[in-house]
């Protein structure tokens, strides 16, 4: 067990309590991506009592707590803080009955279905437990709260302020997320674990008519339904079956009434990748088809496309995802495990990409053991809650107290850390 792991313990009966009401109202309180001042005021507001130095506003609503404790590395622990537009199924005592307004100007529910709420839970918590044991560790802490992961937008958008606001850059950047998996595990791997992704819109335009005349038309309903189509063959045709790859068109709208053929035709598509020339080759068949297929439809103009988000590779750092995997061994024993790549997609790595440090993101189960072991044996995994359903809801015990324990562990493996001796034999 590592000094700051040591510290939790005599210590956790006592936060517990507090934790579970954090997150139990941050649950109650989602807030959309960028739009997250109430949560970033609580975390804040909590910082500032245990000391750090907190710069607010970074990035939007992102929140930066300071903690600086002697000479040795700048360590930065990241929670992203957004919810999602959309309702709640839980049936938690605290589920979340919120609405909000979205950038459409709709109206939609909100919840914290893909785990944010205990992100900045497992944050504060650890950024107590810090605070409070100062003997035991060595270097500057860095916390950072992020708003808009779930729209790719406020990794981003904090690293436009960060140099404006005079903040430091870390030299090591950890997150980590919770998933299905079972309560009490983490698990992390060295190299790319998480995807890429892009999302587009795709407008086609034909031009609309009396539906009893479709040869006064260029319908672009047929042309988006012969789009779609072909688009599912970039996976099948164009990339090699040992390079995984996802394409999904999420929405095809067009029209109003069935007698009416409209003008225009609009795709939604999402993609995810795991090597850098396989997205490049997928971004370019996309738009080679879409083109395509207007030119073969007779379209009155080429297609429109808009980059609706696009996340990178989470490729963790191999020396640095090696630190945290014997921290987490010492830590967990055979509850520490080495991961798959996951096909989901996150813009944590923006920090670390950006300033040229490694970053480690890993993942910690949420999922009650014994739900995960009977889905396991029964082949039924699949059909667990995940994140992003309306019905996901991580169990807090013990996912509360592991989650705290990794992220203390993985920040020990800087903090607390011997100094680097003399290299190359020179004293």
């Amino acid at each position: 067990m590592n000094p700051l792991t040591a510290a939790l313990e005599p210590l956790f009966a006592q936060l517990q309590p507090r934790l579970v009401e954090i997150y139990q109202d941050l649950h109650q309180h989602p807030e959309l991506s960028m739009q997250e001042q109430r949560t970033a005021g609580i975390a804040a507001d909590h910082l500032q009592r245990l000391g750090y130095v907190v710069t607010g506003g970074v990035g939007g609503t992102g929140v930066v707590g300071l903690l600086r404790n002697g000479d040795g590395p700048t360590v930065m622990l990241r929670a992203d803080m957004d919810a999602l537009p959309m309702a709640e199924q839980t049936g938690l005592p605290y589920a979340s009955t919120a609405t909000a307004t979205d950038g459409d100007g709709r109206t939609v529910g909100v919840a914290h279905s893909c785990g944010h709420d205990l992100h900045v839970t497992w944050l504060m918590g650890a950024a107590q437990v810090l605070a409070g044991a100062r003997g035991a560790w060595r270097g500057t802490l860095m916390v950072v709260l992020q708003p808009g992961e779930e729209t790719a937008q406020g990794a981003s958008a904090m690293i436009a302020d960060w140099e404006r606001l005079g903040l430091p850059r870390a030299e090591v950047v950890l997150g980590q997320h919770v998933m299905v998996g079972a309560a009490g595990t983490v698990s992390y791997r060295p190299g790319v674990i998480l995807s890429a992704a892009d999302s587009l819109k795709v407008t086609l335009f034909g031009r609309g008519s009396h539906g009893s005349q479709p040869q006064t038309a260029v319908d672009p309903v047929v042309m988006a339904a012969a789009t779609v189509m072909r688009l599912q063959t970039i996976v099948s045709r164009e990339v090699a079956p040992l390079d995984s790859a996802v394409l999904t068109i999420g929405a095809l709208q067009a029209g109003t009434k069935e007698n009416i053929i409209p003008d225009d035709a609009t795709l939604k598509l999402n993609m995810r990748t795991y090597d850098e020339a396989v997205r490049t080759h997928m971004l370019q068949a996309v738009r080679r088809i879409c083109c395509a297929e207007c030119d073969a439809s007779g379209a009155p103009r080429p297609p429109e496309f808009t980059t609706l988000s696009s996340y990178p590779m989470t490729d963790n750092d191999h020396a640095a995802t090696a630190r945290v995997a014997a921290a987490f061994h010492a830590q967990f024993g055979d509850n520490a495990l080495q991961s798959k790549p996951m096909s989901a997609s996150e813009d944590f790595s923006v920090f670390g990409r950006t300033w040229g440090v490694p970053y480690v993101f890993w993942f910690v189960g949420g999922t009650d053991p014994r739900a995960y072991a009977k889905a396991r044996a029964e082949g039924t995994l699949n059909t667990l809650p995940s994140n992003h359903s309306p019905r996901f809801a991580p169990v807090l015990e013990p996912t509360l107290k592991t989650g705290l324990q990794a992220m203390l562990s993985a920040a020990a493996a800087w903090l607390c850390a011997p100094p680097e001796g003399p290299r190359d034999g020179n004293a």
